[in-house]
């Protein structure tokens, strides 16, 4: 088993990473002395930290987190850079969201951030089975406690048609009907059973010309298999509503997701919360929005962060605010409506 190397700080190295797009969090959260925040995917605490010295020792910062790693680097940081945040840190998928918030004991959350390029560090450990570069057994779970689908069993039971639909929809993986193929055919003479041989299967799949393009031949199916077995976006989409339902009025939700189907689902949910679904016929709106969307399209990082963390390459931001539905928006939102069918 690999050691992990740590440093001074007591930090092993998967936690150490910088913040993304710290700033432009910062800015669309707006956290205010006294608030509530919500780290949705604590990770190694870096936005979290931040946050928590803005809404000072009256406000509260809830981290979330599923790895036991996780929390520990997290709870070392505060103790380092924030002594006196009041923070509550506490274990399980932003899927849990409800439990989790009534064991806080808050009536409500004035932010939270989902941060999903860092909601696992743990991505980074050869023996969990994440990597392609290093030879381990195929497991890939994120919380091995409470979840006992490993990527083995998916890639040993799933039948040729339900695999191929996997690497297609969650890893965008154009080859995917000759790999499910290729993972059939072998697996019928031996269990597929570490990341090495997977990584074989995936080449020997592969045509040569398409193995020369940039990027590792097997970072698709792995990202399929690892969104599989952890039920990744029905995880977010639960998140992401059940924010929505405890989001204080004038509450900030920050979303910082990685690849499209993540952020396909932040649009999704955002817009479905954002819209007037009342038909046209009727004069007066019987529906109140529940979210302004703040950013149209989604923002990115700047090239000089790039430049400075690879890691932000890919994100992309979005960011919503509840509205008041029951109160003075509602009353505003429903005469504005009545006067403009009076016209």
């Amino acid at each position: 088993m690999t050691r992990k190397q740590v440093g001074a700080d007591g930090l092993t190295e998967e936690y150490r990473h910088v913040p993304v797009m710290l700033d432009e969090v910062l800015s669309a959260l707006n956290p205010q002395q006294g608030e509530v925040v919500c780290d949705c995917t604590l990770g190694g605490a870096g936005h979290s930290v931040q946050l928590a010295k803005h809404v000072g020792s009256q406000g509260l910062l809830i981290g979330i987190d599923q790895d036991d790693m996780a929390l520990s680097a997290a709870s070392a940081r505060f103790e380092r850079e924030a002594p006196e945040a009041d923070h509550l840190f506490l274990k399980g998928n932003f899927d849990q969201l409800d439990d989790l918030l009534m064991e806080a004991e808050v009536p409500g959350v004035d932010c939270f951030l989902f941060d999903l390029g860092v909601s696992s560090p743990q991505l980074d450990i050869a023996e969990r089975g994440f990597s392609y570069h290093q030879d381990a057994p195929l497991d890939m779970r994120m919380d091995p406690g409470n979840n006992t689908l490993t990527a083995a069993e998916v890639i040993n039971t799933y039948n040729e048609a339900d695999l191929t639909r996997i690497l297609r929809l969650f890893g965008g993986e154009k080859f995917a009907r000759r790999i499910a193929a290729e993972l059939v055919r072998r697996r019928s003479k031996a269990p597929i059973e570490t990341t090495f041989e997977l990584v074989d299967a995936i080449k020997a799949a592969i045509p040569a010309s398409a193995r020369r393009h940039k990027g590792h031949p097997a970072r698709k199916t792995f990202q399929a298999l690892r969104i599989e077995v952890n039920h990744e976006l029905d995880a977010l989409e639960q998140g992401l509503r059940a924010a929505v339902r405890w989001a204080n009025p004038a509450g900030r939700i920050c979303v910082l997701s990685y690849q499209s189907l993540e952020d396909r689902i932040v649009k999704h949910v955002f817009t479905d919360y954002s819209r007037d679904n009342t038909p046209p016929e009727i004069p007066v709106s019987s529906y109140v929005p529940v979210l302004e969307v703040m950013t149209r399209k989604p923002l990115v990082a700047s090239d000089e962060e790039v430049a400075r963390n690879p890691r932000a390459r890919s994100a992309l931001m979005r960011v919503a605010r509840k509205l008041d539905a029951t109160g003075e928006e509602a009353q505003r939102k429903a005469f504005s409506t009545s006067r403009s069918s009076m016209r």
